[in-house]
């Protein structure tokens, strides 16, 4: 594999679907849904062609859209209350975290990266001319406030935060948010906050959104995904919250680089998001990580915390085998075992190794359930 800027150029994740679908093994590696979406999500498309939505969108986005947006963050139980002058409708969260970054950096600014994380966070520093800076969790994945404090220099520009988690599945509070602000008040360092995952939180957790903290709020880009919330990642259509000042600035790269997102979908998007019920996707999908969770009991594999959120389930291999890296385990469970996965070091820009393993429940139930009822059998 071809590195670039000292990162792996091809992706892992690729590789791993890939000899899921060689060696026909059950892929739980990737968080790409195998099921359909909502029909109702297909028909406003479909209307959408017909009304010949086929040009640029203005940049900031269909107003129609804006609106949708809206309405539907008011509706939350924990609300927000938004301004048109806020939202930039934008085509992926990858795009929105690379382009905030490119806001706000100057050539050597730091910027925080908290591991296990997405494995775009780095390279997209780099791109845009800073270093990473990396904080690993604790061992139970939850997050030392003071060793973070530590991480922080004088060249800190901004930190990055994915809430729910991918890989962990945990949920920051309104209490990790003040927290957060307390280590960073005292400097001018900004959040990036991609909150992809927001309608998928589990046993009664609600998301709290950084952009409901005051005082975050001015210096927060907090990035949203309709790709993951409506299972239609391929429609490349996310959404960007953050202050006016902070969208001005976030714009004028936007106009250089995309200038607009997917135009036929962001119609759909919006007529869909006036009937959509997040409650209802919620439901779905913690049902799902039930079966999951309930299922892998009967296998050696050992779930030591559920998912708070995502779509995602990490578990400890270690009662398999003491010796084998988690990156070997993986393949042996994909190609041996016919059960595909992702090692946890996957995630973190230099361990070469962990306890764990993640599986996606994002896949049809049937599927969810053969593939545990062959690791019953097999493992």
């Amino acid at each position: 594999m071809e590195n670039i800027y000292g990162f792996t150029h091809y992706s892992f994740f690729t590789e791993m679907s890939e000899l899921a679908l060689k060696h026909n093994s059950f892929d739980l590696s990737l968080g790409l849904p195998d099921f359909d979406i909502d029909p109702r999500l297909k028909y406003y498309l479909k209307e959408s062609a017909d009304l010949c939505n086929h040009n640029y969108e203005p940049l900031a986005g269909n107003p129609m859209l804006i609106e949708s947006i809206i309405r539907f963050n008011s509706r939350r139980k924990n609300n927000l209350q938004l301004k048109k002058e806020e939202i930039s409708v934008v085509p992926c969260a990858t795009f929105a975290l690379h382009t905030s970054l490119k806001s706000i950096l100057s050539q050597g600014d730091e910027v925080i990266i908290i591991q296990p994380s997405y494995y775009t966070y780095g390279p997209s520093i780099v791109l845009n001319g800073g270093t990473p800076v990396y904080y690993d969790l604790d061992c139970d994945f939850s997050i030392n406030w003071e060793k973070l404090q530590k991480c922080i220099s004088e060249k800190t520009k901004a930190i990055i935060v994915n809430s729910p988690q991918n890989p962990t599945g945990k949920i920051w509070t309104q209490n990790d948010w003040n927290e957060l602000y307390k280590i960073i008040k005292d400097q001018e360092i900004y959040l990036i906050s991609e909150e992809i995952y927001d309608t998928f939180c589990y046993d009664g957790l609600e998301h709290y959104s950084s952009f409901l903290h005051p005082d975050l709020k001015k210096r927060t880009f907090c990035i949203f995904s309709f790709g993951k919330m409506f299972h239609s990642t391929g429609w490349k259509v996310s959404y960007l919250l953050a202050s006016e000042e902070l969208t001005i600035k976030f714009r004028c790269h936007q106009q250089y680089i995309s200038y607009s997102a997917n135009s036929p979908a962001q119609y759909a998007v919006a007529k869909y998001l006036e009937v959509f019920d997040p409650a209802e996707n919620q439901i779905s999908m913690q049902r799902k990580r039930d079966i999951f969770n309930e299922l892998i009991k009967n296998t050696p594999l050992e779930i030591e915390q559920k998912a708070q959120g995502s779509v995602f389930q990490i578990a400890n291999f270690r009662n398999i085998s003491k010796t084998m890296t988690d990156v070997e385990f993986s393949k042996w469970m994909t190609i041996e075992k016919k059960v595909a996965c992702l090692p946890l070091s996957a995630f973190y820009h230099s361990r070469q190794n962990s306890d764990y393993i993640r599986f996606s429940f994002a896949k049809k139930d049937e599927v969810i359930i053969q593939a545990l009822e062959h690791l019953r059998k097999y493992l």
